[in-house]
């Protein structure tokens, strides 16, 4: 095999935006079964700087082709062959990529923020032609396969993605959910994993020299022959306990919850109410449909736990971690989340309206500074909630109730807000509000 060299310039077939209009329109028509459909194909062609944003092209063939600068925001990319191709600098923001094929792809510098990447592949790879001289030729663009530097990841989904040997340096992976990725001998040096969640992930032999990991999710990961010098391990969350065990607790936890109940239901004049601020609750995993009104849990860990339908009114739960957590149909009023994280968490048809406390007075949900990253909070009740500096970026709003909420200074990058209402609102500063709400 001949050394690897890039294409000659003249080898690609150059389109214009009316071709790529052209040609995506019969793609289109071919998935909504019209006549005159055709299946997209742009391998080997130059698309540098056109628009392809919003269109679906599932299951289209660009491997090999030229896609700097491209714009593929919000398109629909399902199963689509990438192998080879130079996507450096496209925009793919919020793009849907599941399962693609971007194996030897070049990402340097793409934006990928808030794309669903998963189970796509992106190792190795190399594209190769037959020559009556040398047998094969090898063909790629200037970069070598599978380098992303400084690619934008967050917020990503790149669960289950395939990204062995990947080079990846200081690419943005921040808030990503990277559950089950496989990342064997990637290179990751200055990469930024801050709250990203790398739950079994694969990482063996991966270089992380330098990477910022703060408060990343690690359980259940492969860290066997990592380099990790001078990567900022702050706030990791792995297999060992975070903060109190439940072990060292001074009764059962059960028994501890148990006792809460009747202190509940008896309105204080028996049992005794928990108090459960730092520590560790994910040893327990269910306690959907418990009643913790009035649970004392500053800092404590629910990651990942089942808390469906659960009574949590007037609840402390300020700086808790409740990421991935499942929260639907919860009855939160008047809760205190400041500062909580909850990335990820499942809060559809949760009730987060105001406790009505004596007589007439209004408690209102807390939840000032609260990180809520990809929440799902469809059809939640958050009238009067007090949301003040709240990360709500790619959060699903559609069909919530926001009437009179505190929204001052949110971030609302990529928020899906559907139908919901608004009235009323306080939206003084907000950033990142963009389309429908």
């Amino acid at each position: 095999m001949s050394s690897a060299k890039p294409l000659e310039k003249g080898a690609y077939r150059r389109l214009t935006q009316k071709d790529v209009h052209v040609i995506a329109a019969k793609h289109e028509m071919l998935y909504a079964g019209r006549m005159g459909g055709a299946r997209a194909s742009f391998a080997f062609c130059d698309l540098t700087g056109l628009d392809l944003s919003g269109r679906a092209l599932s299951d289209a063939d660009f491997s090999g082709a030229i896609l700097a600068e491209v714009n593929f925001s919000r398109a629909k990319l399902d199963n689509v062959n990438f192998f080879a191709a130079d996507l450096r600098r496209a925009n793919l923001e919020s793009a849907s990529m599941r399962r693609c094929d971007l194996r030897g792809a070049s990402l340097r510098g793409a934006n990928l923020t808030g794309a669903d990447l998963f189970e796509a592949d992106m190792r190795e790879g190399v594209i190769a032609e037959r020559d009556r001289q040398t047998g094969l030729k090898v063909l790629r663009h200037e970069e070598s396969p599978t380098e992303m530097p400084g690619a934008v990841l967050a917020n990503a989904n790149l669960s289950r993605t395939k990204m062995t040997g990947v080079v990846a340096l200081q690419a943005d992976f921040s808030d990503a959910i990277m559950c089950g990725c496989h990342l064997v001998r990637a290179n990751l040096k200055m990469a930024n994993f801050s709250g990203a969640n790398l739950e079994n992930a694969d990482l063996h032999g991966a270089d992380l020299t330098g990477a910022n990991l703060r408060g990343a999710v690690l359980t259940g990961a492969n860290m066997t022959m990592i380099r990790s010098e001078g990567a900022d391990l702050t706030g990791v969350l792995t297999d060992a306990p975070c903060g109190k065990a439940l072990s060292t607790l001074s009764e059962p936890i059960h028994e501890i919850l148990k006792r809460h109940a009747v202190w509940v239901s008896s309105q204080g004049a028996e049992g005794k109410p928990a108090a459960l601020s730092g520590v560790d609750m994910r040893p327990i995993r269910n306690l959907a449909r418990y009643d913790l009104t009035a649970l004392l849990a500053s800092n404590a860990t629910f990651f990942g736990i089942n808390l469906e339908g659960v009574r949590m009114q007037g609840a402390q739960l300020a700086g808790a971690d409740l990421r991935n957590a499942k929260l639907n149909g919860a009855d939160l009023r008047g809760i205190n989340l400041r500062g909580a994280r909850m990335g990820g968490a499942d809060l559809r048809d949760a009730n987060l309206s105001p406790l009505v406390i004596a007589g007439d007075r209004l408690m209102p949900a807390q939840l000032g500074g609260a990180n809520l990253r990809t929440a799902d909070m469809r059809g939640a009740d958050l009238s009067h909630a007090v949301l003040v500096q709240a990360e709500l970026s790619y959060a699903n709003l559609t069909g919530a109730n926001l009437r009179r909420a505190n929204l001052s200074h949110a971030v609302l990058t990529g928020t899906v807000m559907t139908h919901a209402s608004l009235r009323e609102t306080l939206l003084e500063g907000i950033s990142g509000l963009r389309g429908s709400v």
